[in-house]
């Protein structure tokens, strides 16, 4: 199944950017400020395995993610695509 981005959004932070989904990722707010926070939640683990990825916000059919300052967003948008297609 997975899910895709039909819009990014940047935000005042030149780090974050907001996402927009094809279907709802959460059905409540869940946020990650880092990947030990990640848990059991495989959305958030599989996106902190993205190089790049330094938070997550999840909520409904959007999600905000935050990269380290010396990612690139080229490279850190290809990843998240790649992850969230892949997600069952």
């Amino acid at each position: 199944m997975g899910y895709r981005i039909t819009k990014y959004q940047p935000t005042p932070n030149p780090n974050a950017m907001k996402c927009f989904l094809s279907s709802p990722i959460s059905d409540v707010p869940r946020s990650f400020r880092r990947a030990a926070e990640a848990g059991d939640d495989v959305v958030a683990t599989k996106l902190f395995g993205v190089p790049g990825v330094a938070g997550v916000f999840l909520n409904g059919d959007w999600m905000t993610v935050n990269k380290a300052a010396e990612a690139e967003w080229g490279v850190v948008k290809k990843g998240i695509e790649r992850v969230l297609g892949e997600i069952v």
